[in-house]
């Protein structure tokens, strides 16, 4: 009989528990996660019961959304997430398929102007949101692969193409704040990943110089620029929805009406359950409810960002990095909008926002961070 090594046994059992960075991502997580069915119901109950004859219709999916995002984000916890590393082409392919089936009548449909969407036997997705995962992937596994010759500019052109087609899918929907959230974390893992100062701003001042080209391309986009510069000048049109994100953010004052007492979300303020939520939070929360929940984002960008820095190689290191990123991107981006300090554009609170894809695939990237964590401890015994 095989002798047991009882110090083993005791320091193996030991590494299948979770620290405390850990579950203190899981916990920040699933605080965040219960926080957005709450304010989701609130935002949307009275619209729910008025459009669905249903005040849970919102939470309902939301709540499923949360269950499902639970899932995904054990299944990666367990999940190697060194074998993602092989699967990059495939969910690449996958992202860039499934964003241009979104033009394909009968597959892909619009909603609010927009063509975002993928319907296939009663259910929908955004393949948005599984695009600006693949494009973390994608460049974590190549900057991991070419550390040695990223100083580089040939060595950039990969990530640089794959990001440009990814920018130009999303775009064409349109859907100029993914495309935004897509090149700005495109940026923050090549600085992540050691690109000289020299090619940094070499690919900047075009990306600086796009954005107004962007926008002055489209109509709608210059109004909105518009309603941004001055939302009273049409506040009944353009300026409308600022405006009643301010009113929300204003009422709300330091401590806030008290939670359901919204009155913005009796039809006055448009996505209230979704790409304007912040503005709910901070009308029943008031300001000191809102820095608690920008709080919550600010620690658990912390500890994956900290567990990118333990990771056991190069590779998980920019995975982990990549995804705090795109986290902190995408919150930077939803507050700015809310509190009006860049012009309007949609774009969900990650975790809180209603929308089942955005959860599911969030939630399921904590869970590969977390395997990057369980990981790297396996790797130090």
């Amino acid at each position: 009989m095989k002798k047991i090594n009882i110090k083993q046994f005791f320091i193996g059992a030991k590494n299948k528990r979770l620290d405390g960075l850990s579950l203190a991502v899981i916990c920040l997580t699933v605080f965040l996660c219960v926080v957005g069915c709450v304010m989701v119901y609130s935002a949307s109950c009275y619209s729910a019961n008025k459009n669905y004859g249903n005040p849970y219709f919102f939470l309902t999916k939301q709540i499923i959304g949360v269950l499902i995002g639970l899932v995904g984000m054990a299944f990666f916890y367990f999940f190697d997430y060194h074998k993602l590393k092989k699967l990059k082409w495939a969910l690449l392919i996958f992202s860039i398929i499934s964003l241009a089936l979104v033009f394909v009548p009968g597959v892909g449909f619009e909603k609010y102007g927009a063509r975002r969407w993928i319907k296939f036997f009663g259910f929908s997705f955004q393949p948005s949101e599984f695009a600006k995962f693949a494009l973390v992937l994608f460049c974590a596994s190549y900057l991991s692969e070419k550390s040695k010759s990223i100083k580089k500019f040939a060595s950039l052109l990969p990530p640089l193409a794959v990001g440009g087609v990814l920018c130009l899918l999303v775009i064409l929907e349109p859907n100029m704040s993914v495309t935004m959230c897509i090149g700005l974390t495109l940026i923050t893992m090549l600085i992540i990943g050691g690109i000289s100062k020299k090619h940094f701003l070499l690919m900047s001042v075009p990306a600086v110089a796009l954005v107004p080209t962007l926008i002055l391309i489209e109509p709608y986009r210059v109004k909105r620029l518009m309603a941004f510069i001055d939302p009273w000048a049409n506040p009944k049109g353009e300026g409308f929805q600022l405006i009643q994100s301010l009113y929300a953010l204003g009422n709300g004052g330091l401590f806030g009406v008290g939670l359901f007492n919204s009155r913005q979300k009796y039809l006055f303020l448009p996505f209230s359950e979704s790409d304007f939520i912040f503005a709910i939070i901070g009308e029943e929360l008031g300001l000191f409810g809102s820095l608690i929940i920008i709080g919550v984002f600010v620690a658990l960008v912390i500890c994956l960002i900290k567990i990118a820095l333990r990771a056991g190689n190069r590779f998980g290191a920019l995975l982990s990095a990549g995804i705090a990123s795109l986290i902190a991107i995408q919150v930077a981006i939803n507050i700015a909008v809310v509190t009006g300090s860049i012009p309007p554009t949609g774009l969900p609170l990650p975790f809180i926002s209603a929308g089942s894809t955005s959860l599911l695939v969030f939630m399921s990237a904590v869970g590969v961070v977390l395997n990057v964590d369980r990981q790297s401890k396996k790797s130090k015994i």
